[in-house]
């Protein structure tokens, strides 16, 4: 009853935490100067795959489980994302077709393609890494995907700035006068405010749902591929549907495509250096299902924004699958 109560309450601090960040992150690219490929693939993408990104972290410092846990949270991530996340962001578009004039979504296709693009050549290193486990394997794949982020990021940076932004975002909930542009300060408070309660909600949430399925009997490995993502992901659908709803593609699939590189590159360096990175039947599970939602992605991205009702269909097919898989074969 307490962990359904504290359920709902961390769902709540949640919305509300992306609320505030999307409005927030909006104004530290301005005042940065980026554009919004920038802003979606790098400052939103990194900040809220943060609760996620922590999880791997605790568990390797705690040493409760380190290995499942760790490895389940970083397989689990761009999992989800690029199946479940993906179907979201396009059944928005459909759901505020009157409000946008059109069911489609139109990002920036250089931006987004190149991120999926890394992804794609990201994830089959991992995979390979993950069925060696070599340790001299592990640590080469480490620095490639490593300094290959570092490249990433720079060209984003350089390509978003070019192009510039798109338009001023809504007032900064934080700036009091609501006159003048807000200044540094009040949009670094609003950006830390409300990554701290994304965090904060975020961890709530799991530690809820891991009081439920405890309960039940999880695997802890099935428990962090599934449900653990499912719960720290929100901010990333949450905000992509904000931005869809206000007609940003670019930013919301931006902010989806930035945390997938984010999380097959930095965070799997990461599980390669401090666990011994071997991929078990129910990992490789969703690290495949990963890479053909992200090839879907890709393909949706190339019809020129085309996001049809069978591309939502086959997202939302791959995740049901991935995760009838993951619980079938652990």
């Amino acid at each position: 009853m307490v962990a359904g109560a504290l359920l709902v309450v961390s769902f709540v601090v949640m919305v509300a935490g992306a609320v505030v960040f999307t409005n927030a992150v909006e104004w530290a690219g301005a005042r940065l100067d980026l554009g919004h490929g920038a802003v979606g693939s790098v400052l939103a993408a990194v900040a809220t795959a943060m609760p996620e990104s922590l999880i791997p972290v605790v568990a390797i410092i705690q040493g409760r489980q380190a290995g499942e846990i760790a490895v389940g949270a970083i397989v689990g991530a761009p999992f989800l994302l690029a199946t479940l996340a993906m179907a979201v962001s396009a059944t928005a578009a459909l759901a505020y077709r009157a409000r946008r004039g059109s069911a489609r979504l139109r990002p920036d296709r250089n931006a987004i393609g190149r991120d999926l693009l890394v992804v794609l050549g990201a994830l089959p290193l991992a995979i390979v890494v993950g069925l060696s486990g070599a340790l001299w394997l592990r640590l080469a794949g480490a620095v490639v995907l490593v300094a290959g982020y570092v490249v990433v990021i720079g060209k984003t940076i350089i390509a978003a700035r070019q192009e510039g932004s798109e338009d001023e975002p809504a007032a900064l909930y934080f700036d009091t006068t609501k006159d003048d542009p807000p200044n540094a300060f009040q949009v670094l408070a609003q950006t830390v405010v409300s990554i701290g309660m994304l965090v904060g909600a975020a961890e709530l949430f799991v530690n809820s749902i891991e009081h439920l399925a405890h309960g039940l009997g999880a695997d802890a490995l099935v428990l962090t591929l599934v449900i653990a993502p499912l719960a720290t992901e929100l901010p990333e659908k949450i905000n992509s549907v904000l931005w869809i709803r206000q007609d940003k593609d670019t930013l919301a699939l931006g902010n989806i495509t930035g945390a997938m590189v984010f999380q097959t590159m930095p965070l799997v360096a990461f599980g390669m250096v401090f666990t011994d990175w071997r991929l078990t039947a129910p990992s490789l599970a969703a690290m495949l299902a990963a890479l053909a939602g992200t090839a879907l992605s890709l393909t949706a991205v190339q019809h020129a924004g085309r996001w049809p009702v069978p591309f939502i269909g086959c997202w939302a097919g791959l995740y049901i699958a991935g995760v009838a898989t993951i619980i079938a074969v652990a």
